[in-house]
C-alpha cells in the first residue's frame, strides 16, 4: 500500500517540474539541455506515481 504522504510529495515534486519547465521554455534563450533534463526528470516522476498508484500503462 502506498502513503498518501508520498505520493503527495511526488505530485508536488511534478508540479514544481512542471512550472520550471514552464518557466525555462518562456525565457528569450531557453537552455534546450536543462529543458530535456527537467522533462527527463518530470517524466520519471510521473512514472513512479503511476507505480505507486497501481496505473496500468498501455501494453
Amino acid at each position: 500500500m502506498t502513503n498518501p504522504d508520498d505520493l503527495a510529495v511526488l505530485e508536488a515534486r511534478h508540479a514544481a517540474l512542471e512550472q520550471e519547465i514552464h518557466d525555462e521554455s518562456r525565457r528569450p534563450l531557453p537552455n534546450q539541455t536543462h529543458l530535456t533534463d527537467l522533462k527527463r526528470r518530470k517524466l520519471q516522476i510521473k512514472e513512479q506515481i503511476e507505480r505507486m498508484s497501481g496505473v496500468n500503462s498501455p501494453a
